[in-house]
């Protein structure tokens, strides 16, 4: 299997690279189970973050980032977007997605007791890794239908095109391939 070496500030993984479409690979980014690296991307964007009040990730692949920044930050409390509502949800807001890694529309969700919460905070938007955007913009979505202000967009790596946002901070950008491991322009 081809892989990409990537560093994240200051930190070094091989990414597997996977297959897109015919002539589009992406270097597969997973944090879950890989504490030292869920630490210290949480501590670099820490460092880097603006000034908020609560953070917010889209559900599942983000989740133990969020964590280790809400345990680092010192927050008793951080938002999640799910993809669906659950039966403990009291009313909900939802706004539409589709994502580079995954095939069909998905929808994020939250809670309207979470919304409340938020009304008036500035809310800190916090991903893995940065596509499209589609994601950040349902999130931002989110937050604005809640009455919440967006107080900033974070990432660790930046894919593709949204390596040059400049409405995103990142850890490192991180290209596409071509079919044989070349990075593509």
């Amino acid at each position: 299997m081809l892989t990409y070496e990537m560093d994240i500030a200051g930190l070094k993984r091989d990414l597997p690279l996977c297959r897109v479409s015919d002539d589009v690979y992406i270097g597969a980014f997973v944090i879950f189970g890989d504490v030292e690296l869920t630490v210290h991307c949480a501590t670099e964007l820490l460092k880097r973050a603006p000034e908020y009040d609560y953070l917010i990730s889209p559900e599942a692949k983000s989740i133990p980032l969020l964590y280790e920044m809400a345990r680092q930050s010192g927050a008793e409390k951080y938002f999640l977007a799910r993809k669906g509502p659950k039966l403990y949800m009291s009313g909900i807001f939802e706004v539409e997605v589709r994502s580079i890694t995954t095939m069909s529309v998905q929808k994020l969700v939250l809670d309207k007791a979470d919304a409340d919460t938020m009304r008036g905070k500035k809310i800190l938007l916090v991903d893995d890794v940065v596509s499209t955007g589609e994601s950040l913009h349902a999130m931002e979505e989110l937050v604005k239908r809640a009455g919440g202000i967006v107080a900033g967009k974070m990432a660790i790596l930046a894919e593709g095109d949204a390596r040059r946002r400049d409405d995103i901070i990142y850890l490192a950008p991180l290209p596409l391939f071509n079919p044989d491991g070349t990075v593509k322009n």
